[in-house]
């Protein structure tokens, strides 16, 4: 609840929060299993952010442990759309209210973009390997290229990449 209540700009500008509070300070997930409960969470259909809660709801409780994650992820985020839904239009035209949602956006964009160092480095992504990531932003943001494209190359361009296992087998 924690988070969804202090999170402005959807799932991905939560990615800090929930590493903060499930990695950091509460230690339910370590920095490998966080990192994977954020690819799958991308992968699944639906919401980012309810996907996350949902895993690690279940890992820590079960099911209900994913039902809580999820009431607690969006109870507030709906009272709070409520709440600005019923005054919006009336006060969206003020100035000050403009400046206020303008302000917001680099803020929001430098929420998502912090995280992304840090997982980085957990992901394995060095200077030999880094051309991967950014090609794949490149080509989805410039080249406009489907993600799911994306994915399917960037998936067999990490098994190709991917080192031998120390079992002696190739």
């Amino acid at each position: 609840m924690k988070i969804g209540t202090f999170t402005i700009g959807g799932g991905y500008a939560m990615i800090p929060l929930m590493r903060r509070e499930v990695v950091e300070r509460r230690g339910w997930l370590d920095e490998e299993s966080f990192l994977d409960v954020l690819s799958l969470s991308q992968a699944m259909p639906g919401v980012f952010a309810v996907n996350m809660a949902t895993q690690v709801g279940y890992r820590l409780r079960g099911v209900w442990g994913s039902v809580a994650a999820i009431a607690g992820n969006v109870l507030m985020p709906i009272v709070f759309i409520l709440l600005i839904a019923m005054f919006f239009q009336r006060f969206r035209t003020y100035p000050a209210v403009e400046h206020i949602f303008m302000g917001l956006r680099p803020a929001v964009v430098a929420l998502i973009a912090a995280p992304v160092v840090g997982m980085a480095r957990t992901a394995g992504v060095t200077w030999r390997n880094a051309w991967l990531p950014v090609t794949a932003a490149a080509a989805i943001w410039l080249l406009d290229v489907n993600p799911v494209w994306v994915v399917l190359a960037t998936l067999a361009a990490g098994l190709c990449m991917k080192p031998r296992c120390n079992t002696g087998k190739p």
